[in-house]
């Protein structure tokens, strides 16, 4: 009997914790990786510990950060550009999700290179996320899609290659619960250019970091 042969897992490969029950159009904040297709490094490179953008970086960072103005209930925490990724925190706004007040005791982590918080946003409440629905029905999908579309149709513009895949269909997310999460991913995020070496994104990663390093 003819055995069909067993595909082999593609190491690079982020599996989604999507949660089947959860509205992803929920008030809370939540921590995603967006890859290249092909895990191709488009961006720029990491130069001692420093991630240096190249135009492609720049128009992805740009997208970034107008993806307010495309989505008014939406607010940017912590965000990455790397060679062939990006990580962020995304918050989605609504009622019963309201800005944590001084005493709760968040902290920005250390600015480091290739990190850029978003300004003027307070640490957010994370308690009730996912338990009352924001006053929109863009959720976390539709806005992930519409970043891989407005950065995608400019870096095509750029390259020349209109209609060119610029990012892997999927992408991996997180929902973050409580606090401590909270801070924990941002310093992650902060961190990623100086782990770049260990990074299991990283085409020449020395030893990969398993895939979820970000929760040790």
């Amino acid at each position: 009997m003819t055995r069909t042969p067993t595909a082999v897992p593609d190491p690079h490969l982020r599996r989604p914790i999507r949660l089947p029950a959860f509205d992803y159009t929920s008030p809370g904040a939540y921590f995603v990786t967006i890859c290249t297709h092909r895990h191709q490094c488009l961006f720029g490179d990491i130069e001692d510990g420093t991630m240096r953008l190249n135009p492609f970086g720049q128009i992805v960072r740009e997208t970034w950060d107008l993806l307010p103005r495309h989505y008014p209930h939406v607010e940017l925490d912590s965000f990455v550009v790397m060679p062939n990724h990006v990580h962020a925190i995304i918050v989605i706004v609504g009622a019963g999700f309201e800005p944590a007040p001084e005493s709760a005791g968040l902290t920005r982590p250390t600015v480091r290179a290739g990190f850029k918080p978003a300004p003027a946003l307070e640490p957010p409440r994370l308690a009730r996320a996912g338990l009352k629905p924001a006053p929109t029905s863009h959720g976390l999908s539709e806005i992930v899609r519409g970043f891989k579309t407005f950065s995608a149709r400019r870096l095509n513009e750029l390259r020349r290659t209109p209609g060119a895949p610029a990012w892997q269909r999927n992408y991996y997310e997180h929902i973050i619960r409580d606090e401590t999460s909270l801070n924990h991913i941002r310093q992650y995020i902060a961190d990623n250019p100086i782990r770049w070496a260990y990074d299991r994104e990283n085409p020449a990663a020395l030893a990969p970091e398993p895939e979820d390093a970000w929760r040790s």
